[in-house]
């Protein structure tokens, strides 16, 4: 079976592993519209009883395997922009993280931004030995929301505010003994590496890998989503200042961003 939804194409193998690749080129940035996407692919999952795990990859002809939110967006965003687009959020990461399969990211690529999140949502993840990471929200005036998903990942809590108050690009490598990954491996072998694992999971009964998901996110809470709830209130705040969009400026003018508020 293949299908298209939206930024994604779906295509699921005879054992039940279905291939999500995410393509939304170049970099594969995140627009409101890819929010909705998310959305439609988890409803059509959730429907199916054809799929009993999810690999979540990108092209090997993307620049990134989630290249962060897409700053176009951004472009005069205030306020009452910004509580919308996190509506958007709010309605999609939730129901992703919640959907009753196991979700293998397979990470072919960088992950910036909410790229990070979205990994870190999803159950097991392999990574590029080539990938970087970085939560650079703090160089657009503005706050990461993955304080809370760090903590409930276990990652070092000095190793997550490195990230969250530098917003420089970590290497796998780096971020490999924080837990974060499953394997770190070459680029070449992320994808087979994910669909072996997926295979093996494909083996079980799809009632019990549906029980054991839903096990599992009882287990895990849901304080990190409070925790992001709180970090979006206060990035609405920020949204508006003018530090916010002189990031957003520099970014897309290629350039590091003017610190103003001195």
């Amino acid at each position: 079976m293949k299908k298209t939804i939206g930024s994604f194409e779906l295509s699921v193998a005879e054992n039940g592993v279905a291939l999500v690749v995410f393509s939304r080129p170049p970099v594969n940035s995140v627009s409101l519209s890819v929010y909705e996407d998310i959305a439609a692919l988890v409803g059509f999952i959730s429907q199916t009883t054809d799929i009993r795990v999810v690999v979540l990859s990108a092209p090997e002809s993307s620049r990134a395997w989630c290249g962060g939110a897409d700053v176009k967006d951004f472009v005069g965003m205030d306020k009452e922009r910004r509580a919308e687009r996190y509506d958007f959020i709010n309605q999609s990461l939730p129901g992703f993280y919640n959907l009753d399969r196991p979700v293998i990211a397979a990470i072919n690529g960088h992950a910036i931004g909410i790229g990070v999140i979205w990994a870190g949502l999803c159950d097991m993840r392999i990574a590029s030995s080539e990938a970087l990471f970085a939560c650079p929200e703090i160089d657009y005036g503005l706050i990461a929301g993955g304080a809370g998903l760090f903590a409930w990942l276990k990652i070092p809590e000095g190793k997550a505010r490195e990230m969250l108050f530098t917003g420089r690009k970590f290497t796998a490598q780096e971020l490999e003994p924080t837990g974060f990954f499953n394997y770190v491996v070459p680029r070449e072998q992320v994808l087979p590496k994910a669909m072996a694992l997926a295979s093996l999971i494909a083996t079980k009964s799809l009632p019990t890998l549906r029980a054991r998901k839903l096990a599992s996110v009882a287990l895990e809470g849901r304080t990190w989503m409070q925790a992001y709830l709180d970090a979006q209130a206060l990035s609405g705040e920020l949204v508006a200042g003018e530090d916010s969009s002189e990031g957003v400026r520099a970014f897309l003018e290629h350039r590091k961003p003017r610190v103003l508020d001195r």
